[in-house]
């Protein structure tokens, strides 16, 4: 039985890792991103994104990742496994630029249909880019403060604070179990 969160800043590799980790154990994969948007961007109902949630981690192995405080109770609550990938900013800034270079040119679909364009992604204030600016610094306090408090004290938390830590970590999920 694995349920494995995989959560972090914005652009830190969460969707990456939880891929090879589901394939790695064979059990399913639930990228929190892809439930929350619709096409054109919108937002999902609060209420339909908790339930599509509560669905997707009703089973008795799993991995999600994603950082959704609107249903961090019931992503955290029912995980086995936290796997927080808390690395510094210049790693992440680099990964946001590459990743939205790579997406804008390459005309790369997301969920639901979304795609990432050059205006969005370099000249608008609520790009992928300025996100990770406002919010990397903001986000590694608020989930050291939920770790050291304790408030879900039946994970197993794993810190990887370098990338190159990556495959200790993955056979430290299969020796925990």
């Amino acid at each position: 039985m694995r349920r494995v969160a995989v959560v972090g800043t914005s652009c830190s590799g969460k969707t990456t890792l939880a891929r090879r980790i589901a394939a790695l154990y064979g059990i399913p994969h639930t990228e929190l991103d892809a439930i929350y948007w619709g096409p054109n961007w919108k937002p999902s109902d609060i209420d339909e994104f908790r339930n599509a949630v509560e669905i997707e981690t009703a089973n008795d192995s799993w991995v999600v990742d994603g950082n959704y405080s609107k249903v961090r109770d019931i992503v955290w609550g029912r995980a086995t496994h936290l796997i927080w990938l808390n690395y510094p900013f210049a790693t992440v800034f680099c990964r946001a630029i590459v990743r939205t270079v790579r997406r804008v040119f390459g005309r790369e679909e997301l969920f639901s249909g979304n795609r990432e364009t050059l205006r969005l992604a370099f000249f608008d204030t609520d790009s992928i880019l300025w996100w990770v600016i406002r919010t990397h610094h903001r986000r590694r306090r608020g989930y050291r403060k939920l770790i050291d408090d304790g408030h879900f004290p039946h994970l197993r938390v794993i810190e990887i604070q370098k990338p190159s830590d990556m495959e200790q970590v993955i056979l430290r999920i299969c020796e925990d179990v």
